[in-house]
């Protein structure tokens, strides 16, 4: 039985929102409505990915919205701000809206960190991410302590903390991706929860062993996470019809851009999906399918984690436990539009794995 099932929480919403067509106004009023649906439905919280809006501003309009019950997942660059700062952030979130916080590290790209003034290549960034989260650890745990390191000096680190003791215990919970070695050695020495993209069990299975043998070598274990798109209907065929329309839907510019994007990125996650279907994009979704219901082709048009599992319900919930057999105890699902498909696998998917509102 699954641990922990999150949603999902962006403001670009809607029924394929990688068009303009296809997405829906998501203002405050809607967000906070779509997190309340989240909580009542047995969620246990959800990503708050880092797309159009600040975390920061939109997790604590969420909290404010919900009870403790709704725990948000921040997704979170190492390097942009002071550890310090980000410690006193996290602290003061969790003393407001009562301890529910947990940080998704997420390192980006070469790229994309550069118009943040953040110039490291990949190895280099986890090396960054490495000694920035031990700090953000030891400061989330209440400690006052001098530190000289490769990237950070700091003195008396966390004396104006002091007042700002720590809710959870022994430090706000670090989930985390990554598929490279360096990012399996940092997972390994530093996370709580190891996230992973889908991937075809076979494939998934060796690289889950790879990340427990290296945590073991820490004397360390670590819950393991999966971030799964669902297209889930009554029937097999019906599923695999709404798969095909979103390949139908999706403009010929937007498959271009997604595709130079792939093409381009320095990520290993990145290149392990991109190679499940080569940047082909067919006449119908079934004909990339890597393994029973496992499909990649959401990310042939949106960015991040672009594998879904497509199909009944029985089907969709026999394949989450198939992945639950891998030691899998942590799902992140979504589907589009968000709010309706959160209703859809509220009422069918979770309460057979165990979950209910």
């Amino acid at each position: 039985m699954a641990t922990e099932v999150l949603w999902y929480v962006i403001p670009r919403e809607g029924g394929y929102p990688w068009e303009p067509a296809g997405r829906r106004p998501a203002d405050l009023r809607y967000l906070q409505r779509l997190a309340g649906a989240v909580e009542s439905l047995g969620f246990t919280g959800a990503l708050l990915a880092t797309d159009l809006y600040d975390v920061w501003a939109l997790g604590s309009a969420l909290s404010a919205a919900t009870s403790t019950r709704f725990k948000p997942l921040l997704a979170v660059h190492p390097g942009l701000i002071s550890p310090t700062l980000l410690a006193k952030q996290a602290l003061t979130f969790e003393h407001l809206f009562g301890g529910r916080l947990r940080f998704n590290v997420v390192n980006g790209s070469t790229r994309h960190l550069a118009q943040y003034g953040l110039h490291l290549e990949g190895d280099e960034r986890y090396a960054l991410s490495t000694e920035y989260w031990s700090l953000v650890k030891r400061l989330t745990a209440g400690e006052v302590f001098d530190h000289k390191g490769r990237f950070y000096e700091l003195r008396d680190a966390g004396a104006d903390l002091r007042e700002l003791p720590p809710v959870q215990r022994p430090h706000i919970p670090l989930w985390f991706g990554g598929s490279s070695a360096a990012g399996i050695e940092m997972a390994a020495e530093q996370v709580d929860v190891y996230l992973t993209w889908g991937e075809p069990v076979p494939q998934l299975k060796e690289k889950l062993d790879r990340v427990r043998a290296r945590a073991a070598a820490y004397g360390r274990t670590l819950r393991i996470g999966l971030r799964l798109h669902l297209i889930v209907r009554d029937t097999e065929d019906a599923a695999w019809a709404a798969a095909d329309r979103l390949l139908d839907i999706t403009s010929e510019a937007t498959y271009a851009a997604r595709l130079g994007e792939a093409r381009d990125a320095d990520g290993v996650g990145w290149q392990r999906q991109f190679r499940q279907h080569g940047g082909r994009v067919p006449a119908r979704a079934r004909e990339l399918e890597t393994y029973p219901n496992l499909w990649p082709g959401m990310s042939l048009f949106r960015p991040g984690p672009g594998t879904a599992v497509v199909g009944s319900t029985a089907q969709v919930v026999e394949r989450l436990q198939e992945f639950e057999s891998l030691g899998v105890d942590t799902f992140i699902l979504s589907g589009n539009p968000l709010l309706e498909e959160a209703y859809r696998v509220g009422e069918t998917v979770l309460p057979a794995l165990g979950v209910t509102g």
